[in-house]
């Protein structure tokens, strides 16, 4: 039998139905039982009268506790004086199927009232809470809105590994581990294989998966293991036919969330859900940093030249949103000393960008580099050898012009729902001090 989500209960009335779900509160009074029992939808009132009929469901509902999961058979009536949702089921049989053993360690249902390490050691229960369970229906529209354009663009979906031979890429630690008797590592991104797929003639691919970085760093932004929706494609003319199709895409996926749940992320988040106008505002590096100066007297310190960093993020989305009234802004032409080897370069300048929303970097997107000559030379350039020798095999032997990027599905989905932090928007977190639960 199908499982009776509270959401459609409406379409049962006078009839006898089975619910299941977890027990929200009880009120034991002197005539009449009230439990509210939830489920992921909704909630719904489960009324017992006491009298000689219902002695054995009384006794069951006196020593029930909260948070406890029952299973209640019963007929659903409508009844205009119920506050919840006008209706009640009048239950023949209650069934516990788990008891609640004992006080919660923390109020799932006010998230101020412990703090964050507390709610993350106690995630199973953190999670209960209705914003946190709305978090997560967000998170898998958005994902599936974006897997669905890829598809309607003919892309095809790959899983490439995470268990890789050679430290794979510049710019970030990656963690060691053993294997079978040698040394074997996570993946950093499945940048090289989404062109290797490229190479074998596939032409547009796509990949939702783990992404490993062995960065200390303890932001609010930063995790050392997050989920990323990738993106490859061939046969583009240049980085800027990637900034198109990204712009393609958050407009379809944020619309998705918009029309399906931008109500009630109104409600529980106090965020209106803005879908992007097209096209989305574009500046180069140098005309920022005048921007930046002018406008705010912000200077890049000597270390960051040729790159972003927090501060210039969150001006940058201020000037944009001063001057064009938008929240993204695609950034380019940064210094090729700060962007990966396999970044095409025109006149020395790297064919890539990074893409600014809500005052944080989302994308680091780029045509890539797909001429066996000067990808090696570029490769040296690095001081990158024999880790990326397997790499440079792919495009000995033909290989189309390509591009892409990668978004971090935890990172966007915190942006959207301005939770300050992928604590709270990630399932379970990792950081260099949390490996558990």
């Amino acid at each position: 039998m199908k499982k009776i989500y509270f959401k459609n209960l409406k379409e049962y009335f006078n009839q006898e139905i089975t619910i299941e779900g977890f027990v929200e509160s009880i009120r034991d009074l002197q005539y009449v039982q009230f439990m509210v029992i939830r489920d992921i939808t909704g909630k719904v009132q489960v009324t017992i009268e006491k009298n000689e009929d219902n002695i054995e469901l009384n006794n069951i509902v006196s020593n029930l506790t909260v948070e406890s999961t029952v299973k209640v058979n019963g007929v659903l009536l409508e009844n205009e004086k119920v506050k919840l949702n006008g209706m009640e089921i009048i239950p023949k049989e209650i069934i516990v199927t788990s008891k609640c053993l004992g006080e919660l360690p923390l109020n799932y249902k006010d998230s101020k009232s412990a703090t964050i390490d507390t709610r993350l050691n106690y995630r199973f229960l953190d999670l209960r809470n209705e914003k946190n369970l709305l978090l997560f229906q967000v998170q898998t529209c958005l994902v599936n809105a974006m897997r669905e354009f890829c598809i309607k663009e003919n892309f095809l979906e790959i899983h490439t590994p995470k268990l890789i031979g050679a430290a794979s890429e510049s710019g970030s630690d990656v963690f060691e581990v053993g294997y079978f008797g040698e040394k074997a590592y996570l993946a950093q991104s499945p940048q090289f294989y989404k062109q290797m797929a490229l190479a074998s003639g596939m032409e547009k691919v796509f990949e939702t998966g783990p992404v490993f970085r062995a960065e200390n760093s303890n932001s609010y932004r930063h995790a050392t293991e997050f989920t990323g929706f990738d993106i490859e494609m061939s046969y583009i003319k240049s980085y800027v036919d990637v900034m198109d199709f990204e712009e393609e895409i958050l407009v379809y996926a944020l619309s998705a969330v918009k029309e399906k749940y931008g109500e009630i992320i109104k409600e529980l988040f106090g965020i209106e859900v803005v879908v992007p106008t097209r096209p989305f505002p574009r500046i180069k590096l140098e005309d920022l940093y005048k921007e930046l100066e002018a406008n705010y007297g912000f200077k890049m310190n000597f270390e960051d030249v040729g790159d972003m960093n927090s501060e210039a993020e969150k001006l940058a989305s201020r000037y944009v949103m001063e001057k064009y009234g938008h929240e993204f802004v695609f950034i380019t032409d940064f210094s090729a000393k700060k962007r990966a080897f396999y970044h095409m370069r025109e006149n020395g300048i790297p064919q890539g960008y990074d893409l600014i929303w809500k005052g944080c970097e989302i994308t680091t997107g780029a045509q890539r580099e797909h001429r066996y000559e000067v990808l090696v030379e570029q490769a040296k350039e690095k001081g990158l050898g024999k880790d990326v020798e397997f790499y440079l095999e792919f495009f000995k032997y033909g290989c189309p012009p390509h591009g892409g990027f990668g978004l971090g599905v935890d990172r966007i989905t915190m942006l959207l729902l301005e939770t300050g932090s992928l604590k709270e928007t990630m399932f379970l977190f990792r950081g260099p001090s949390r490996l558990t639960p």
